[in-house]
């Protein structure tokens, strides 16, 4: 009895082992409270914001819009070609992030946002891509109007991004790296300039495909 009670125990403590604690990530940005009676009782609904639709010329001059990426995990940033501080950082940070993920490369849809669209043609985009040496198949760099990208920084990916005459290249934007869950939602905030937080925003990323998806990857 005494063994088979033991043998009980290192089966219990092996399944405890192997059962992966998960914590759902929250969801991020200003909410909304919905008031309704259900059954005669009031209940109350938090409504947290989506994100909006947009559309925007890639890297490849061709015309890419929300829908189009619909039902995929978003990352993204905001720069520009011409950032001569955190941007490079933040691009050399993205793409260790993106090989990180290479076996989810169905799942993510990694996007970066030129805020000096301007100067930020898809031409200039695309040299960008091959100064960096960036290979990766799921990675858009868009250009579009300049004030809606600000506004679509600010208001949706809830990062800061815009014209400052006193930051070098004349822009300010902030290091964050966004993620957007497959509905919509943003469920994440990462210091960009930070490896320790891209890690943990890739170890953040399979628990959310994981656990709210079932899709695993070969890592």
């Amino acid at each position: 009895m005494i063994r088979l009670f033991l043998g009980l125990a290192v089966v219990v403590l092996l399944i405890g082992a192997c059962k992966e604690d998960y914590t759902p990530l929250s969801f991020v940005g200003n909410y909304d409270l919905d008031y309704k009676t259900v059954n005669g009782k009031e209940v109350v609904d938090t409504i947290y914001p989506k994100m909006v639709d947009f559309a925007y010329l890639n890297q490849d001059s061709m015309l890419v819009t929300s829908n189009d990426m619909k039902g995929k995990i978003w990352v993204s940033d905001f720069f520009f070609s011409s950032c001569p501080s955190i941007c490079p950082t933040m691009t050399t940070q993205m793409k260790r992030l993106n090989n990180e993920l290479s076996d989810l490369v169905e799942e993510i849809q990694f996007m970066s946002f030129s805020i000096n669209p301007k100067m930020d043609n898809p031409t200039r985009l695309s040299a960008y891509i091959k100064k960096h040496e960036i290979a990766a198949k799921n990675w858009y760099f868009f250009t579009g109007d300049e004030e809606k990208t600000h506004k679509l920084g600010i208001e949706n990916f809830q990062i800061f991004a815009g014209k400052d005459a006193e930051s070098a290249g004349g822009y300010a934007h902030s290091p964050a790296f966004t993620l957007v869950d497959r509905n919509g939602y943003i469920r994440g905030i990462y210091i960009g300039v930070e490896p320790d937080d891209v890690d943990r925003m890739a170890k953040d990323i399979r628990l959310l495909l994981k656990h709210e998806y079932g899709v695993t990857g070969s890592k």
